[in-house]
């Protein structure tokens, strides 16, 4: 079996953060969220990364991330574009938005040739978490099944101050597998708790801190891109009816769909660690001051690559 690899989305410009948050310092050493994601996945085992970026940011992506983890990992590009979609359909004119995640991994088709694992560009996932996907992916090959995984993290430990945050919301069953999963695009803080409104905020409906959410940390065989990319034409026959201009290919519906029909298992692997991102502009302080925080505790060096 191929080594597992690991798989970056990083082609959303972070619309309600405003500029390429994701090549944003969150030190004084100039580190930012990836290279820690990055320096994790490699302790964890990892040593090939994918970044999945738009085409137009290749050249400051390049500058400002690959160049420099080249010299430690071996990186590859796939390119999100929205043009990329089956024969025989058309991208609704005025649309900018992109297809979502599921077609973001659909982008490393051709680049991917055993077990991965895909993260987002902008979001800490902790040390424990690379650890755990990197064993699953060495030890569970597809089956009489396809055998993926995901990173599981507690609700409380995942939303912000500042807005609200879209997640995952998972079901988990006595084996540790996951049964359903639900992603809600609106999830906030709201007085004591914790609460999802899919109307526009005209009713909230009450989560636990401890549910356990996607923080879409997944782990796959190369199975699941061709089951993407054959789903593909149905999920645009349904969307560009409902909402032509906004409808998004998740790769959670993905995964359900295939846990529904019995393809697949989905193991959950809870992690305790807190998740930081910079989904606002004003949690970037707090992001610095979590980082500046884990080095003095010791679980990072003061400068990242040049002490690995």
């Amino acid at each position: 079996m191929n080594k597992p690899v690991l798989v970056i989305m990083a082609a959303g410009m972070g619309s309600r953060y405003g500029g390429l948050k994701q090549i944003d310092p969150v030190d004084e050493y100039g580190h930012i969220i990836m290279d820690f994601s990055m320096y994790d996945a490699k302790r964890a085992g990892f040593e090939k990364v994918i970044f999945i970026i738009k085409k137009e940011n290749e050249e400051s992506f390049k500058e400002a991330v690959g160049e420099r983890i080249s010299s430690y990992m071996d990186v590859s590009y796939a390119f999100q574009e929205i043009s990329n979609i089956p024969e025989g359909y058309e991208v609704p004119e005025g649309r900018t938005k992109p297809w979502g995640t599921a077609h973001a991994v659909l982008s490393c088709i051709d680049q991917v040739d055993g077990p991965f694992a895909v993260i987002n560009a902008d979001d800490y996932y902790g040390a424990e978490a690379f650890r755990l996907i990197y064993d699953y992916l060495e030890s569970h090959p597809d089956d009489d099944k396809y055998r993926y995984t995901m990173v599981g993290y507690y609700l409380g430990n995942t939303v912000t101050d500042n807005g609200h945050v879209a997640r995952g919301i998972c079901a988990v069953n006595e084996k540790g597998e996951l049964t359903d999963i639900h992603e809600r695009t609106r999830i906030e803080k709201r007085g004591d708790g914790i609460a999802y409104t899919e109307d526009d905020g005209n009713t909230w409906i009450p989560v636990p801190e401890n549910a356990i959410v996607s923080m879409n940390m997944w782990g796959f065989t190369k199975s699941i891109l061709s089951e993407i990319r054959d789903r593909f034409p149905a999920f645009l026959d349904r969307g560009l009816k409902e909402n032509p201009m906004k409808c998004e290919y998740f790769l959670p519906a993905v995964v359900d769909d295939l846990l529904r029909e019995g393809k697949a298992t989905a193991a959950v692997l809870e992690s305790a660690d807190k998740w930081y991102g910079v989904t606002y502009k004003e949690d970037k302080p707090v992001v610095m001051e979590a980082v500046k925080r884990m080095k003095e505790d010791g679980l990072y060096p003061e400068h990242l690559w040049e002490e690995k």
